[in-house]
């Protein structure tokens, strides 16, 4: 009833046999004998151990396991078996791991070690329960029920057994129900409840009904009823249970066991009716096929019912004899029921030994009692354990959905944050990119105007020069020429006078044109006037727009306004973009720009007393890179002193170039 069905049903086909393969040592086919099928199973062992795949010796070590239990070889099922728990444990199979559980319960309950094998058999049903295997942990509870039951632990057998029975109604399974209520007569009959116990064994049978080829299942339930009757008293009825199973149709070959337990229970009941006729030859033909067939335990009970039988007939030296035969018999097997009911039967029998007797009964009965209720605090233990772990991971379950669900709210409102603090960044560089652009578009269109203005001065200029020309000069050359001309065939002394005088004041005007040439020249060398005025302007446009205190130094040795105009435009955009700097980054309220000269070069210096920056960690920006644009295209350089909390420091230097410097020289 272990798990042994389910591994029956799980075993492999296959159509190939290959001498390297686990699967063909397994095989009883390739086995000529029990020992070389035990060779086999150990080759299959080794071929195991050598497996690389975990979740292939797991499996592997299952069936081999389960071989050696059907041969009957417990060190070599512990090994197996210890190797499938510990695999299937590790590669978290947890059917296979309460299967492995199930076969070792089966194993321990086999060799009559109860509460081990409930310890695994409880194993098995938890992790069944978690898996929803509902089929597995009615078949594991019944096993538990059942060691329950084999350790007097009758009302938690009871408990366990209805709590299978629940699950087999569900799933309808009458051979599994007839099993149930089978074992809930017999623990209701050690509970001396007799009519519950018939009402049970009832039910059995009716679901045995459902099952084909039940007869023979069926008459151990008419014998264990026959005991109910027994123990009620109703002797007549539990003859008729027991001759019913007894002239069953070839029972002494197909049951032997049940034929020589149902033959002790019908003399037994005939011989307390007080019927003699044939009792000991029925019990003595009991005594033959159970000492024949090896059953040890049952024995006993027939002895024991041999010796009640000739105290009833007052032979107390036979009563006696058979009294302590059953004794002996109960303690080769370990059947301390039956022990316990021998020396209560001898201390009746031998009065003078009665104390001796009684002392051991006592001394037996408390000792059974404390193991008994230590079994049952045990059982309880573990099922209490059982159910505390199913209620620890259904929590942890829910704490760790609780865990997940907070963490995942956590980590949508930390991105609906980050991604609002990025878009309004984003904004705030939008407006502030077009803020700039507004304020380039304003200086263009100022230099424009300025342009514009200077285009006019121009223009005037010309003008003014184009009347001077032809209004002046033009009209006394062509005077001079005309009177040259009526001169020009004369050689009187007075038209050589006029000639005189007409050429002095060709060399008047000769005189004049040179005059409004110099002019012209300086004019020209002075194409942007007033540079310094304009960084003024500049300044105080900045100091008042910003209100941070702005001071302005320069250098009185140069002349600023004859620099090259290139390089005045570059200096003019370099200072406009450092204070906007010191407003915008630096967050500066004073500012100092200094104006000096260096041997050939110009520099300009900007010092700030702003917030700073590291400049291990700082990034350039678009300022910086049109500054250093700038600077490229006039061979300069820039340096940049700063640290965090003690302001920045700008140097601008660049070659100091006239613009007469620049300009070809004419021939």
């Amino acid at each position: 009833m272990g798990c042994k069905e389910t591994n029956t049903s799980n075993k492999e086909s296959y159509t190939s046999i290959n001498n390297d393969s686990i699967q063909y040592w397994l095989s009883e086919k390739n086995s000529t004998s029990e020992e070389n099928y035990k060779n086999n199973l150990s080759k299959a062992f080794d071929f195991a151990l050598m497996q690389k795949s975990d979740s292939l010796k797991s499996k592997q070590f299952s069936k081999i396991s389960y071989y050696y239990s059907l041969l009957g070889d417990s060190l070599q099922f512990r090994r197996a078996n210890k190797m499938a728990l510990i695999l299937s444990g590790k590669m978290k199979d947890s059917n296979a791991l309460a299967n492995n559980h199930w076969d070792l319960g089966s194993f321990l309950d086999d060799n009559a070690t109860e509460d081990s094998a409930y310890y695994h058999f409880s194993q098995a049903e938890k992790i069944f329960k978690s898996l929803n295997d509902d089929f597995s942990n009615a078949r594991v509870l019944y096993s538990m029920a059942r060691v329950q039951a084999n350790l007097k632990d009758y009302t938690g057998s009871e408990v366990t057994t209805i709590e299978a029975l629940e699950l087999f109604k569900k799933l309808d399974k009458p051979y599994y129900l007839y099993l149930c209520y089978n074992n809930l007569g017999s623990v209701t009959n050690a509970l001396n409840e007799y009519d519950k116990a018939l009402e049970y064994y009832q039910k059995a049978l009716f679901y045995l009904s459902k099952v084909n080829d039940s007869y023979l299942v069926s008459l151990v339930t008419i014998n264990n009823m026959g005991m109910v009757y027994q123990a009620k008293g109703d002797l007549n009825k539990a003859m008729e249970s027991f001759d019913k199973v007894i002239k069953s149709d070839s029972l002494y070959y197909k049951d032997t066991e049940l034929y020589a337990m149902s033959l002790s229970n019908y003399a037994n009941s005939k011989g307390k009716l007080g019927d003699t006729t044939g009792v000991l030859t029925t019990f003595k033909k009991a005594l033959r096929i159970k000492d024949s067939i090896g059953d040890f335990r049952s024995l006993g009970l027939t002895q024991f019912e041999i010796a009640e039988y000739y105290l009833s007939q007052k032979d107390t030296a036979m009563a006696l004899q058979y009294a302590q035969k059953s004794k002996t018999n109960s303690e080769q097997t370990s059947n301390n029921r039956r022990l316990l009911e021998s020396l209560e039967l001898m201390a009746k029998l031998d009065p003078v030994n009665s104390s001796i007797y009684n002392q051991k009964y006592i001394k037996l009965n408390d000792s059974l009692l404390r193991e008994e209720r230590a079994v049952r605090n045990k059982f309880t233990r573990i099922r209490f354990e059982t159910d505390e772990f199913i209620e620890q991971n259904e929590l942890l379950t829910r704490q760790r959905q609780l865990w997940i669900g907070i963490a995942l709210a956590l980590l949508i409102l930390a991105v609906f944050i980050l991604i609002t603090l990025d878009q309004r960044r984003k904004n705030q560089k939008l407006r502030f990119e077009k803020a700039q652009q507004e304020a380039n578009q304003e200086i263009f269109n100022l230099l424009l105007a300025q342009n514009k203005k200077v285009e006019e001065g121009k223009q005037l200029e010309k003008k003014r020069i184009s009347e001077e020309l032809h209004d002046g000069i033009l009209g006394q050359m062509l005077g001079i020429r005309l009177i040259l001309t009526g001169l020009n065939n004369k050689t009187d002394s007075e038209s050589v006078l006029k000639r005189s005088d007409l050429l002095k004041k060709l060399q008047q005007l000769e005189e004049e044109i040179r005059t409004i040439s110099h002019e012209l020249s300086r004019a020209s060398e002075e194409k942007i006037h007033n540079f310094i005025v304009s960084i003024e302007e500049l300044v105080k446009t900045i100091q008042d727009s910003s209100k941070m205190k702005c001071h302005f130094e320069y250098d009185n040795k140069i002349d600023w306004d004859q620099l090259k105009g290139d390089i005045k435009i570059n200096i003019y955009r370099i200072v406009q973009e450092s204070l906007q700097n010191c407003i915008k980054h630096a967050k500066a309220t004073k500012v100092d720009l200094m104006f000096e000269s260096e041997n050939d070069h110009v520099r300009i210096v900007v010092l700030d007393n702003g917030v700073g920056f590291d400049q291990k960690k700082g990034k350039r920006g678009i300022g910086l890179k049109n500054i250093n644009s700038r600077l490229e295209k006039l061979n300069g350089t820039y340096d940049i002193q700063s640290s965090i909390g003690k302001g920045t420091k700008v140097i601008v230097t660049i070659p100091y170039i006239l613009e007469r410097q620049a300009e070809p020289q004419s021939a």
